[in-house]
């Protein structure tokens, strides 16, 4: 049986869209007959850039409030690593705010 972790991420709502394809397209969501599978909230995100950030909003030193999105889905433990780097390439943010876990329970 496959291993599951579950993936959360945080992206910029004018990004949702992509970034939910690509790690769809790689693999993540897949539940049974059906991919893409995940669940989608909104919110709000704070940061302050630091000096040397690239950040895609905002300036180094100035806090910044954004509507952002927090997507859920499961990733096979076998897709894991490319669903990651497909999260990474697609997401707008420098540094992505994402975090995984491995669930207890599996298909």
């Amino acid at each position: 049986m496959a291993e599951l972790h579950a993936l959360v991420v945080y992206v910029p709502a004018s990004h949702t869209r992509k970034v939910l394809d690509a790690i769809g397209d790689a693999g993540a969501g897949r539940l049974g007959n059906y991919s893409h599978c995940s669940f989608v909230t909104p919110g709000t995100g704070r940061f302050t850039p630091q000096d040397g950030a690239r950040p895609f909003l905002g300036r180094p030193g100035a806090p910044e409030v954004v509507a952002e999105e927090r997507i859920e889905c499961v990733v096979d433990e076998r897709v894991l690593a490319a669903v990651v780097a497909a999260l990474r390439a697609a997401h707008p943010y420098e540094e992505p705010a994402f975090m995984t876990w491995r669930v207890e329970g599996w298909r």
